[in-house]
């Protein structure tokens, strides 16, 4: 498994998503500008719906923008315990400690990408191969990690 190539597909996917949250924040605010009336209070009331809309968007975009940070830090080196940048093979899934960013493919396998802030990776961080850890009531063994 190529750690790169996985680390190249979520750089691709926070770039598009980046892209996205910026056209979106920039066309609201457009309609934001273009929004004229002599309706008065529901004038104020869309403008305002507006500016919350703006005002969400503006989050997750600083959301996405700190998870290209954390990107930017995680190494493609192998490691021989759970850790950020682990790629990690359990008997019930591939995880790749990053951000999370859902799943995503490589070399025909689905990889699970999941922050270092959840619950599964802060049970099964510093763990090693063989070494089993559990979630919800659902044990999991770790057979590989790069």
């Amino acid at each position: 498994m190529n750690k790169q190539e996985l680390l190249n597909i979520i750089k691709t996917k926070l770039t598009e998503k980046i892209q996205s949250f910026e056209n979106l924040i920039a066309e609201t605010r457009a309609s934001n500008n273009d929004t004229k009336s002599s309706m008065g209070d529901k004038y104020e009331t869309g403008r305002e719906m507006l500016q919350q809309e703006i005002n969400n968007l503006q989050r997750q975009l600083n959301e996405t923008l700190s998870q290209q940070s954390v990107i930017q830090k995680i190494s493609v080196e192998p490691s021989d315990k759970v850790q950020n940048g682990s790629l990690v093979k359990t008997d019930k899934g591939l995880f790749y400690v990053t951000v999370s960013l859902g799943e995503i493919t490589s070399e025909n396998q689905k990889v699970m990408t999941v922050s270092a802030e959840s619950p599964l990776v802060k049970a099964m961080s510093g763990k090693k191969e063989g070494e089993t850890f559990a979630v919800n009531n659902m044990t999991q063994t770790i057979q590989t990690i790069w």
